[in-house]
């Protein structure tokens, strides 16, 4: 189960952020050292490429006090952070990510998109029909982006804002602390991890 999402690393630079993912994948996914480099390599090119696209290679570290100071007063700015805010996102989380540098930030959501893409494997490996695998990897995988975005969910099961990532990884090392067997049948009950996040929002255990 996708139980376990990365914390920020903090590292300052590439060679640090891909030493430590190659790190992480040899101890925790069982990839040889060439094999959690070469995949690492690929994340960072691909990453990187996508922040040139993006115009995201070159924010400044402290981009997320610059956007909150200007919050109140910049309409764009204030839409950037309008469906954040609805769905419970604070000062503390918008820094969290937003002070995060740019490749950190990717390597993290391309970290979640090869754990999710593992567990869909999984699945399907054990039988599952591909609807069948999406959904169990659904329930137990957190889904973020743009809460707006309905078109592959709605409800309480679309995704979440990215800056709630860092709260939902110490809520899953909680409940994982408190007992896995009563998280898991929590998950079960609900229609996705995302809509039982939402809940504990709303419950205010998160």
């Amino acid at each position: 189960m996708g139980f376990f999402s990365k914390k920020s690393f903090g590292g300052s630079s590439e060679r640090e952020l891909e030493e430590f993912y190659v790190n992480m994948y040899v101890s925790a996914k069982g990839l040889s050292p060439s094999e959690a480099r070469e995949t690492i390599r690929t994340f960072i090119q691909q990453a990187k490429e996508e922040a040139q696209r993006e115009g995201t290679a070159d924010l400044p570290q402290n981009f997320a006090d610059e956007l909150l100071a200007i919050e109140s007063t910049d309409e764009k700015v204030k839409a950037m952070f309008s469906e954040s805010r609805k769905g419970g996102v604070t000062d503390e989380d918008i820094r969290w990510w937003w002070n995060m540098p740019d490749l950190e930030r990717r390597l993290m959501l391309k970290d979640d998109e090869n754990s999710r893409l593992a567990a869909f494997m999984h699945h399907t490996d054990q039988g599952l029909s591909g609807e069948e695998a999406a959904v169990r990897v659904k329930k137990f995988n957190a889904m973020y982006g743009d809460p707006n975005d309905t078109s592959k969910s709605s409800g309480d099961d679309r995704p979440l804002p990215f800056e709630l990532k860092d709260r939902i990884n110490r809520y899953i090392e909680m409940r994982a602390e408190q007992g896995a067997d009563s998280f898991k049948a929590d998950l079960e009950a609900t229609s996705s991890f995302n809509a039982l996040v939402r809940l504990e929002m709303r419950n205010g255990k998160l």
